[in-house]
């Protein structure tokens, strides 16, 4: 009776101390202890800004479509990540579409980094529209707080390059790390303006979350719109999506977290590709000028921390070269995917819960398991269109 009685003082003594830990964490480390590792679910426990849709224009389904199969040692490899979703789009038509779980493809997931993509496509929009001069106009033109010493020299081509040397601790498993703020955190304004030059801006390539999310605030100031209102403008609506997408934010009406977090579907996702294989025209209409997109998705003059040479990256679009393809892609750290393949004039999206680990060339491995399969695919619509 005496040992059972002190086991319970000694559990009701460690929980205790456990709550009170948890009550002196910051509001956003105890959302992540809640929720633990972010997931292609996760919009429903954020405020969310809807990306409203115009006239849709749904995706034609090829008549090969339903011949098109994918080899059963192929989707075992592919099913080892997890997907949700695997979709393959030639010269404009579905020729292959598969979903697992309960997805289909009006289902809403998480971006990711893939958002990333799009906001560097919305920095090119409000040039074209005359809200910034050029990429080489410095950040502190729209964010005053960035005209201190260390901050005044940083240009927006820094920032689009993943080259600002800002000091934003980019940690994926550390409860305390900028990026967890970032994502559980409820004023991501305040850790952008808190940001500093520690490097030089515009040589070393380094991926930081923290500057797509400067481009947000930098586009919000320019234009004077919301970033998803900007993006419903400029681009969701005149592409056609089909479905209204969610932008996950910080707060209730604030600001979007646009390094990530942008929820659509498959079949809308993919319309970012097609944007990229269009050379920046939708239909008859000229969304963003050619120029930016060749800019966005041809490597920088950069080098990496070691001194080799930037192959991979762009404008915030990723650069693959795989099959004899170049690929221009975004990228989701849970292997959200959309592939532009401008040799074949077709898109690949890939949605899922996981991505490989290991890296080939700076490319996650599942991505060249994703091409080769959709290689395959387009190969044998090929011979049968013949």
């Amino acid at each position: 009776m005496k040992r059972s009685k002190k086991i319970l003082i000694i559990f009701g003594v460690v929980f205790g101390i456990f709550v009170i830990s948890y009550l002196l964490l910051p509001n956003y480390a105890q959302k992540a202890l809640i929720y633990l590792q972010p997931g292609i679910e996760d919009y429903p426990i954020f405020e969310n800004r809807t990306v409203e849709v115009g006239i849709g224009q749904e995706w034609p389904i090829d008549s090969l479509a339903p011949i098109l199969q994918i080899d059963d040692e192929t989707l075992l490899k592919i099913e080892a990540f997890e997907p949700i979703a695997f979709l393959v789009i030639k010269n404009e038509k579905i020729i292959y579409e598969k979903y697992w779980e309960n997805y289909g493809p009006e289902s809403l997931s998480n971006s990711f980094s893939m958002a990333k993509s799009i906001v560097g496509l919305l920095i090119g929009a409000a040039i074209d529209d005359g809200y910034i001069k050029s990429v080489e106009q410095p950040v502190s033109d729209f964010i005053p707080e960035f005209r201190n010493e260390k901050n005044k020299n940083l240009k927006i081509k820094d920032v689009l390059t993943m080259s600002s040397g800002l000091d934003w601790d980019e940690s994926y498993s550390s409860l305390f790390s900028t990026t967890t703020n970032a994502y559980y955190g409820n004023n991501i304004n305040d850790l952008i303006l808190g940001l500093e030059v520690v490097e030089k801006p515009g040589v070393n390539f380094k991926y930081l979350s923290g500057n797509s999310q400067l481009l947000t605030m930098i586009i919000e100031v320019a234009t004077g719109k919301k970033v998803s209102e900007y993006t419903a403008e400029k681009f969701w609506k005149p592409m056609g999506a089909v479905n209204s997408a969610l932008w996950s934010l910080d707060d209730k009406n604030g600001m979007e977290k646009a390094y990530c977090c942008f929820n659509s579907n498959a079949r809308d996702f993919a319309r970012w590709g097609q944007l990229i294989l269009n050379n920046g025209t939708w239909g008859n209409d000229t969304l963003i000028s050619p120029e930016y997109i060749q800019s966005s998705i041809h490597p920088a003059n950069l080098v990496d921390e070691t001194g080799n040479k930037i192959n991979y990256y762009g404008f915030q679009w990723w650069i693959h070269d795989a099959n004899s393809w170049k690929v221009p892609y975004m990228r989701g750290i849970l292997g959200q995917y959309v592939f532009a393949v401008p040799e074949e004039n077709a898109v690949v999206v890939r949605l899922g819960h996981k991505r490989s680990t290991e890296y080939i060339n700076h490319h996650p491995t599942d991505t060249y398991l994703y091409l080769e399969t959709a290689k395959k695919l387009i190969d044998e619509y090929n011979r049968l269109v013949k």
